[in-house]
């Protein structure tokens, strides 16, 4: 689980780089035209549910272990 946090701060400070860099004619095209909102809305419902996933799959992993465990 630790590994999880951690790989998870390792994305959002690469993504923070990312943000810094400055913005190329594509990004002024779909942020003057409001679309910029809807591919930040994907990319967070995409990462979400990745995140999502990932602690279903430790859940059910965790029982699995303690299933075994008890034999």
């Amino acid at each position: 689980m630790r590994k999880t946090y951690n790989s998870l701060i390792l994305m959002l400070l690469a993504t923070v780089s990312l943000s810094a860099q400055s913005p190329s004619t594509q990004t002024d095209f779909l942020e003057s035209t409001g679309k910029i909102y809807v591919v930040v809305a994907v990319i967070l419902l995409i990462f979400i549910g990745i995140i999502a996933l990932l602690v279903y799959l430790e859940r059910r992993l965790a029982k699995i272990e303690q299933a075994h465990e008890d034999l």
